[in-house]
């Protein structure tokens, strides 16, 4: 009788012990995050600017450079890059065209999920140039009826000069920004965290 019940307490203490090297690791974790020390790893992981709360985008019929328009809800269905510029595309615009194809050249057999997109201003760009450097670019004339998507845009009036690339995600919510100097390496490992993590796009 005792045999089998110092067995029985070497079985509970076994069980206790696997028990503690499961839950104390994580008791542990909601200890530092939402105790008294308020301990965030990683609590700027990003590379962009996160808009929180994702801003739905209006769908919209926006007329491209050339000729036509795009269809309503262009902007959903993939993870796109958008980018604006007023006036001449001058060295600035043209580096940031350049970061986001290699960008999404870098995400390989991911890249179908990734679009670019380009709203330009009046007088702003060679056609030729454009076709020619960037052919899978969608390029749209900034005109009155971009001014909804344009209204969502961080910074207001000042985002049209402000040489931004923002990322809006396969739902058609504008989610992050990134600021004119700011890395293309960056951009790519987010695109990368995300893609890995989503199922949609």
């Amino acid at each position: 009788m005792s045999r089998h019940s110092a067995q029985d307490r070497r079985q509970r203490r076994l069980l206790v012990g696997v028990g503690l090297m499961f839950f104390a690791p994580l008791g542990l974790a909601f200890f530092l995050y939402y105790g008294h020390g308020t301990w965030h790893p990683g609590a700027h992981v990003n590379a962009g600017e996160l808009i929180d709360p994702a801003r739905p985008l209006p769908a919209l019929a926006l007329p491209l450079l050339d000729s036509g328009s795009t269809h309503p809800d262009f902007l959903k269905r993939k993870w796109t890059l958008l980018y604006l510029a007023t006036g001449p595309c001058g060295l600035d615009c043209r580096r940031h065209l350049y970061d986001t194809r290699q960008v999404r050249l870098a995400l390989d057999r991911n890249m179908a999920r990734v679009q670019r997109v380009f709203i330009a201003g009046d007088g702003c760009c060679d056609s030729k140039f454009l076709h020619d450097e960037h052919p899978d670019l969608i390029t749209v004339r900034l005109d009155a009826a971009s001014a909804p998507l344009l209204a969502l845009l961080p910074g207001g009036d000042a985002a049209l000069h402000a040489q931004r690339i923002y990322l809006i995600d396969p739902l058609g919510n504008l989610m992050m920004w990134y600021a004119a100097d700011a890395n293309p390496k960056g951009m790519l490992e987010d695109l990368q965290r995300l893609l890995r993590l989503s199922s949609i796009g």
